[in-house]
Formats: structure tokens, C-alpha cells, sequence
């Protein structure tokens, strides 16, 4: 079969399933199973997939099809220009965490050091760190897999020596005073899990997903003791859904952070909200 059949009988299959970004993840398949770029597809449409790349196309192309995540089919996903092992039991990196990464950058200097809350792959704190010099970072997750997952991801972006990967219920432990705190716990209220799409309700950690009756359970622990763990004038940072800018805005007054900040990503929706610690 032509790489052009493959990837327009990979689309179609995909459309009538439902996948939203049927071309895209028919083309990253493709990509994945035959190292043939898109571009490559253009040039010369009539190249032949051999035997063996076309069986493992459709092999992906039907877990795909049944809604499975592409990053847990590929094993990996972009994050801030990088790219992070991922895989089942791990939340995947989206790109609007990436406006979390970001806004914390803002704020990040040379030897400073970085607590992340919630952490995953990693996503967030590795990247500061690669974009940073002499910075480093305690990273923690409740997930066994997310923290070897960070192992992962930080010895292959060379940075193991600079992070402190911990499996704990967001909080380290004893470990010292961090210039910034980042988070992006889950925040999705309960009743809103099972509207998801399958990719998200059906695939990823519920653990990762869930925060609680109203969405913001981890907030409120969060805020109430990253005090412990902040020097003054230190920063905390997290992530919230489109809809909890103001609620979340309301817990950090409460809990006397000065400078707070609500920070929409490129969509126009409440994204970050930060705070200075006094």
C-alpha cells in the first residue's frame, strides 16, 4: 500500500470513530510506524509501506480507533518544546500547562530552587530546569509509575542530577524552603468525570483527574500549606480550570498572598492564578 492510501484510509477509520484530530494522529502513526514525515508525504505520496510497517499501523490505528490516547500509543508527548515518556497511569502533558511553565519561568533565576506539586511526567519542573541554570527541583506525585516516569524524563534530558523526585501526598517532607511552588492538581469536580471525552475518562488516572465535589479540594490544601514550604516573597503557582479563576483568587486571599494574579492561556480562559508569600 502507498504511504498516501495508508494515511487517507488511517483518517477516515479515525473520523468515523470520533477522534477529533483524525489527519493529525493518522500522520503520527504513520510517522511512528515508517519514520516517514508528513512532508516526505507530500513529496512522494507514492511510496510503498513495507509489509511489517503496515500491520503495525493498523495495529495502532485500531487501539486508536477504540480511543486510546495517541501519547500512550506512542509512548511520548511535546511539552515546551521537549519531549516526555509518558504511559498509562500517567497523566499526559497538555499544552495548556504549558502557560503554568511559562508564567513560573517569569519568575525563575539562576539557583533558585523549585518545589512541583502533582507532577506526572514532570512536564513542568524539568523544563524550568533545562530553560534554567543551577536551579533544581523536589518533584512529587502520589503515583509510583509518574515518579518513575520522572526518572525517565530527567535522565533523558541529562538533569537527574538536579531534581528530587518523591512519591508522597503532595507534601516532601522535611526538605528545606523553595523559591517557587508549582501545581496543577487535579481540579475536575467528580460528577464532571464521566462527560469527558473517552480518551480522558476512559484512559487516564482518575487519581489525576479528580478534585473532589467542587473541583477544589487540592487548591485548598495547597494554599493552606505551601506557606510551610515557600520563603517570603516566594511565589506559588497552579493551574485551574476555565471556570475556578475567582474561587481560587478568594483562597489565596484568604490565606494573606499578596500580588495574586489570575492569567488566561491562549484560548481566553482563567488558567494560572499566582501568588506572592509574605
Amino acid at each position: 500500500m502507498t504511504i498516501a492510501c495508508a494515511l487517507q484510509d488511517a483518517t477516515k477509520l479515525l473520523t468515523d470513530a470520533g477522534v477529533e484530530e483524525a489527519a493529525l494522529d493518522a500522520a503520527l502513526i504513520l510517522g511512528e510506524v515508517s519514520g516517514i514525515t508528513r512532508a516526505q508525504v507530500l513529496a512522494h505520496p507514492e511510496t510503498l509501506l513495507t509489509d511489517e510497517q503496515e500491520q503495525a499501523m493498523k495495529a495502532l490505528l485500531l487501539r486508536r480507533a477504540q480511543r486510546e490516547p495517541l501519547a500512550y500509543l506512542i509512548g511520548r508527548q511535546e511539552f515546551m518544546g521537549l519531549s516526555f515518556a509518558v504511559s498509562p497511569g500517567v497523566l499526559i502533558p497538555r499544552q495548556d500547562t504549558e502557560m503554568l511553565a511559562e508564567e513560573a519561568m517569569r519568575h525563575l533565576h539562576d539557583g533558585m530552587r523549585i518545589l512541583d506539586l502533582c507532577t506526572g511526567t514532570g512536564c513542568v519542573a524539568l523544563s524550568l530546569l533545562h530553560y534554567s541554570n543551577d536551579t533544581s527541583a523536589v518533584v512529587t506525585d502520589l503515583s509510583e509509575t509518574a515518579i518513575e516516569r520522572v526518572k525517565d524524563n530527567a535522565a533523558a534530558l541529562c538533569l537527574t542530577e538536579r531534581i528530587t523526585p518523591v512519591q508522597a501526598d503532595l507534601w516532601p517532607g522535611a526538605c528545606g524552603k523553595f523559591d517557587l511552588v508549582t501545581a496543577n492538581p487535579p481540579y475536575i469536580a467528580t460528577k464532571i468525570i464521566d462527560t469527558l471525552q473517552p480518551e480522558v475518562r476512559d484512559h487516564e488516572p482518575r487519581e489525576a483527574l479528580d478534585g473532589g465535589e467542587d473541583g477544589l479540594c487540592f487548591y485548598r490544601r495547597i494554599i493552606a500549606q505551601a506557606g510551610e514550604y515557600l520563603y517570603s516573597d516566594g511565589w506559588l503557582l497552579v493551574e485551574i480550570g476555565y471556570d475556578q479563576g475567582e474561587a481560587v483568587r478568594g483562597l489565596f486571599e484568604d490565606a494573606g498572598y499578596k500580588n495574586i494574579g489570575i492569567l488566561k492561556d491562549y484560548g481566553g480562559n482563567d488558567r494560572v492564578v499566582k501568588g506572592c508569600y509574605y
